[in-house]
């Protein structure tokens, strides 16, 4: 009779507190669902893309920019991928400098700076006040042409001048595509087994001269640029493989000044870049320098990112540093960045991003030209990661994780 009692008391009392314990996804931070549930508050026609087995799963926005914005490997109570800027969304006027809404796959046109930059007016100096994004890829909406389950085509139509004054007639288009898990393996050459979770997607963004003047050297011409925004942890290490019988520097490693030696280092073939969101950093590698894969571990939560891209090393590539006095026309084709405390002490982050840039976009009236851009994610057993990272990047995880 005794235990009669005590169990009706006690068995309830569990119950609630089960009940009281459990938080669905999307009131979790962190998670897929939570992610998807605040971006459709502010974009209620953002695109779900998922694959046969519906545990991976992208989101798309054309209201922001065409943005992948995030995406999982494990439905909605998997983790979310992609840096989601939370606090930027209640901004009563756009930024003038550029709005920060985050995404794992975001959109830039460069250059951003030299003497055929589009992030500076003519004759002004190239200084952060007078530094602004062009309105196409920072706060205007794209048109969504079609999708379906596994696809979604966004295009916009734009005109922008450049630091020459050179008007560029522009028409945007992606095409964005989620993968199975077949893909994967067969585009990484690798084997997937069940101890492993993935997720990939492929974008194909063009651009065309809808002007009546070709783009060349003399006039100026933009490039494609693939942003992949990603939320960082202390042990974050961000991994680019790089050919060694070559010329030439292996990175520039001081667009926002030197990254302290502590914090980038390259051994037999790859640099490591420490990407925990708290020292402000930017690298970039010229396209005889890159190879076929970048990508970075977070070992604090057991994810492996890669990405993968077209680049031609006979190509020309666009110097994006704020500078007209070095030949626009040397530049890098694989950038990395760390976020960090800017010198007020404010910060848009943390966040860090992998990206990858087209060469210049030489091209007559009414052609144009395309850049493909893939990026993956995979977390589960080490030994799984561990075969992946080694096939694709070159190295272990045990020697990502020694690297700082």
């Amino acid at each position: 009779m005794r235990l009669n009692k005590f169990l009706l008391l006690v068995l309830p009392a569990m119950a609630l507190a089960s009940c009281t314990m459990y938080m669905p996804p999307e009131t979790r931070t962190g998670t897929f669902a939570y992610d998807k549930n605040f971006l459709m508050k502010h974009d209620s026609g953002i695109i779900v893309l998922t694959n046969n087995d519906s545990s991976a799963r992208i989101i798309i926005s054309p209201k922001y920019q065409a943005k992948v914005f995030t995406s999982t490997a494990e439905g909605n109570d998997g983790r979310s991928f992609g840096w989601v800027n939370y606090k930027e969304f209640d901004l009563k006027q756009p930024d003038q400098h550029m709005n920060g809404f985050g995404g794992e796959d975001r959109l830039w046109l460069g250059p951003e700076g030299s003497k055929f930059a589009l992030f500076f007016k003519p004759g002004t100096a190239m200084t952060i006040d007078n530094w602004h994004t062009p309105a196409a890829i920072d706060h205007e909406s794209w048109k969504l042409d079609s999708t379906d389950s596994k696809n979604a085509s966004l295009s916009k139509t734009t005109i922008m001048q450049n630091y020459a004054g050179t008007e560029l007639n522009i028409k945007l288009y992606r095409n964005i595509h989620i993968l199975e898990n077949a893909d994967i393996a067969q585009i990484l050459g690798i084997t997937l087994d069940t101890t492993v979770k993935a997720v990939g997607f492929s974008t194909a963004t063009s651009i065309t001269n809808t002007g009546t003047t070709a783009w060349d050297k003399t006039s100026g011409a933009p490039c494609i640029w693939n942003l992949d925004m990603f939320t960082p942890s202390p042990s974050v290490v961000i991994v680019v493989p790089y050919e060694q019988n070559t010329t030439g520097k292996i990175a520039t490693t001081d667009y926002f000044g030197q990254i302290p030696p502590d914090r980038v280092k390259t051994v037999n073939g790859t640099l490591f870049f420490k990407a925990d969101g708290k020292s402000r950093g930017k690298l970039g590698m010229p396209p005889n320098r890159i190879k076929k894969y970048a990508g970075s571990y977070d070992a604090a939560n057991n994810v492996l990112t890669l990405i993968t891209y077209d680049f031609d090393t006979k190509a020309t590539y666009l110097n994006q540093e704020w500078k007209t006095d070095k030949d626009p026309f040397v530049g890098d084709a694989v950038n990395a960045y760390n976020d960090g405390p800017l010198a007020n002490g404010t910060q848009m982050g943390p966040f860090y991003e992998i990206e990858s840039v087209s060469p210049a976009a030489f091209v007559a009236p009414n052609e144009k030209l395309t850049h493909k851009h893939s990026v993956f994610h995979f977390t589960g057993s080490k030994d799984g990661l561990n075969a992946i990272a080694i096939k694709t990047l070159g190295v272990s995880l045990k020697d990502i994780q020694a690297a700082f």
